[in-house]
């Protein structure tokens, strides 16, 4: 009965003090209980890569030119050499016209300019005849004027007077005569320039083509009495209408937000659904102007179409490089933090310990970020829940993938030519 006693004590002061070692070794601060302290983070790598930012635009093809072709004189169509779908070069003769009082009227003018050249003939003999006259009767008067200062009193004064006043009559027929020649010199001219206007109108009547085009539209047949295109306020029609399509203009609207990116020069990429083709184009003009209504501003590319094969009218679809870096620091947007006016990331050190730095911030897109400055490959930084975090602070860091590279798309309307056809099937 005392054995059992004394194994009793023993056993209830041994398990006290088993229990005290335990927890002395619990509160001992083991690494379990220090990883449960310090708060983990999600951590991406600053990266090099791209950022590209496009936006897709749907455009339509126009006319370089578009030229409606009126005659410059009045008359009846006496032949017209043209219809719709005519390719044609400038210079080259579309209609010609029939204008009888026309030619009257030059046949007048050949007469009258013949007319002027037989007056010139007539002065031009006139002055030789004043001038041998001149010469005869200035050399008599010189004669006796040279005899009476040989031996004085041997000629009257009188005959010598009437010498000397034949002699200056003469010269005064010799201003006379160049004068009426002048007179039909001037004449002349005038008979010679109403008969180049006359030839001038004339030539109208063969209307011929201002540029290389398409007949795109015919307004005229033979025999019909066509008005002179000669004044902008009538209602006169035209021959022809001629589109300019060796050279298109593609328009594209760019949407307000982007008119910034736009600059002359930028090359954007084109497809043409409707017949297969794509190419790159380059901006040559833009109306520096937003519409009122669209809040677009057109922006033109010029595209040749020297075979013809794209029609204007036709659809394009579009792809504008809005913005674009490479070989760039990138992160992911969620690393950016804005405090106040300032952009800042929380960067782990080698110890793991978050530093808060400035940045400053390039090209933005959907998913990452370029750090202009403030960051290099490599440093790590916090990817969300930066505001559980402070400036010092240990974290175990938790990496995670980041994409270094993106193309951001935009789209500002495209045109989906099987969408439409099959649309339009199915009516």
């Amino acid at each position: 009965m005392r054995k059992l006693a004394w194994l009793i004590l023993v056993s209830g002061l041994a398990f006290p003090a088993a229990t005290g070692l335990v927890a002395c070794h619990t509160a001992g601060g083991g690494p379990e209980a220090s990883a449960a302290s310090v708060p983990s983070a999600k951590v991406a790598t600053a990266q090099r890569g791209d950022i590209s930012h496009v936006l897709t635009l749907a455009g339509q093809f126009q006319p370089y030119q578009v030229v409606d072709v009126h005659p410059k004189v009045s008359g009846y169509m006496s032949r017209i050499n043209v219809d719709i779908g005519d390719i044609v070069h400038q210079g080259q003769t579309l209609a010609v016209l029939e204008v009888p009082e026309l030619k009257a009227e030059l046949q007048q003018t050949v007469f009258q300019l013949q007319q002027s050249k037989e007056e010139i003939a007539r002065a031009q003999h006139e002055i030789n005849r004043a001038e041998a006259e001149h010469a005869a009767l200035h050399a008599a008067s010189e004669r006796l004027k040279q005899a009476a200062e040989g031996r004085p009193g041997l000629i009257a004064q009188q005959e010598l007077d009437d010498a000397q006043a034949k002699d200056l009559s003469s010269e005064a027929q010799v201003d006379a005569a160049k004068a009426a020649m002048a007179a039909a010199q001037e004449h002349a001219g005038a008979a010679q320039s109403d008969n180049q206007r006359i030839e001038a109108l004339e030539n109208y009547t063969n209307v011929t083509a201002p540029l290389d085009g398409v007949v795109i539209w015919r307004y005229a047949d033979t025999g019909a009495l066509i008005q002179g295109g000669t004044n902008s306020n009538d209602q006169a029609l035209p021959i022809v209408r001629l589109s300019q399509s060796n050279l298109l203009r593609l328009r594209i609207p760019v949407p307000e937000d982007d008119v910034k990116y736009v600059h002359i020069g930028d090359q954007l990429q084109v497809r043409v659904d409707a017949i297969g083709r794509s190419f790159t184009g380059k901006i040559v003009r833009f109306t520096r102007e937003v519409n009122f209504e669209t809040r677009t501003m057109e922006t033109e590319v010029d595209v040749e179409n020297k075979d013809l094969s794209i029609a204007p009218g036709m659809y394009a679809n579009t792809l504008l490089q809005l913005g674009h870096v490479t070989a760039v620091v990138t992160i992911p947007v969620e690393a950016l933090v804005l405090k106040g006016q300032q952009e800042t990331v929380y960067v782990l050190d080698g110890g793991n310990r978050i530093h808060i730095r400035s940045v400053e911030v390039g090209l933005r897109g959907s998913k990452i970020a370029q750090i202009a400055s403030g960051l290099n490959p490599g440093d790590r930084v916090v990817a969300g829940g930066q505001d559980k975090y402070q400036e010092g602070e240990e974290v175990a860091p938790l990496l995670t993938a980041s994409p270094a590279s993106e193309t951001v798309q935009e789209s500002g309307g495209m045109i989906d030519m099987k969408a439409e056809t099959s649309d339009g099937g199915g009516h």
